[in-house]
């Protein structure tokens, strides 16, 4: 089964007075690289979330965010006291100093005190009590499951596009086959017509070294190989992506031995029909390619 390396989720939850938003994102890579982005103070969280990303995924760049968010109606408030004596400690010196120049100010209240800037804090992480975390971990499943589920999507309808460029070379390389079948009394021609050039400009010749030769380049115009391996490869290939196992690296792998066999193909063909082919099985396995990138 054709697993797709991209697909997004996201997902919000609450636990008490906390609440969240996961997000969980994923594009192409070689390996597993597993990107967390959590708050601080969430003990055991990260631990917990990679193992079963790891027990998912194979491959692919994840990058999984969680934004906590306290309510802060629910909370008391939390002042700094080393702030806030900072705080009052600089209004009496303003006030002797005012004084002492004959200028008499009003007296700052309570609630001006508590406006001033550090003295209540804000922003500060949410405490791990244990629970907190145990909600996310459990939380983190849905969201996984809605990533994978995903990903599973993506990846059927890039096993259409997969197998409907498998039918293409399929084709191509029937059209292939009939071609080089063709043109064999061609072949057999040119080589006659170059043997008997060669015999009237010698006076003897060494019929077992001219047969050699014959072979030779029967051999290099010969794309029968290249043919058979390239059905081989088009058989698997579809047992690769029929599989349960994940199939990315050999169907890349694979790939790759397509475009040598069609490569050969072009270089052997002497034969302007055979070459058209040749090229455009290339641009197919090229764009094959590109859609393999993205398999798990």
């Amino acid at each position: 089964m054709i697993q797709s390396m991209t697909a997004y989720a996201s997902r919000t939850a609450s636990h008490g007075d906390v609440s969240w938003m996961w997000e969980m994102r994923g594009v192409n890579a070689r390996g597993l690289d597993v990107r967390l982005r959590l708050p601080d103070g969430q003990d055991g969280l990260e631990a917990a979330l990679r193992a079963a990303i790891k027990a998912a995924l194979t491959r692919g760049n994840i990058t999984v965010s969680l934004r906590l968010t306290r309510d802060e109606a629910a909370q008391p408030l939390a002042l700094d006291t080393a702030q806030l004596d900072r705080v009052l400690s600089a209004l009496d010196q303003v006030q002797e100093r005012a004084f002492a120049m004959g200028v008499t100010l009003g007296q700052p209240t309570a609630a001006d005190v508590l406006a001033t800037r550090g003295v209540v804090q804000s922003g500060a992480a949410v405490p791990d009590d244990g629970a907190l975390t145990k909600a996310l971990i459990a939380d983190f499943a849905p969201l996984l499951n809605d990533f994978t589920t995903m990903r599973a999507s993506e990846g059927a309808a890039l096993d259409q596009v997969l197998r409907g460029q498998l039918d293409q070379i399929e084709q191509l390389v029937d059209a292939a086959e009939t071609v080089a079948e063709a043109r064999r009394p061609q072949v057999r021609a040119a080589l006659t017509e170059a043997l008997q050039k060669v015999l009237a400009d010698v006076a003897e010749a060494d019929e077992q070294r001219i047969a050699q030769e014959l072979a030779v380049i029967a051999a290099k115009q010969d794309v029968t190989e290249e043919i058979d391996r390239l059905r081989a490869h088009i058989t698997a290939a579809r047992e690769m992506m029929g599989a349960k196992a994940p199939a990315g690296r050999k169907l890349d792998f694979l790939a790759q031995e397509f475009n040598r066999e069609a490569n050969t193909l072009c270089s052997k063909s002497q034969n302007a029909a055979l070459t058209k082919i040749g090229l455009d099985l290339k641009a197919v396995i090229d764009q094959m390619r590109e859609q393999v990138q993205n398999v798990e």
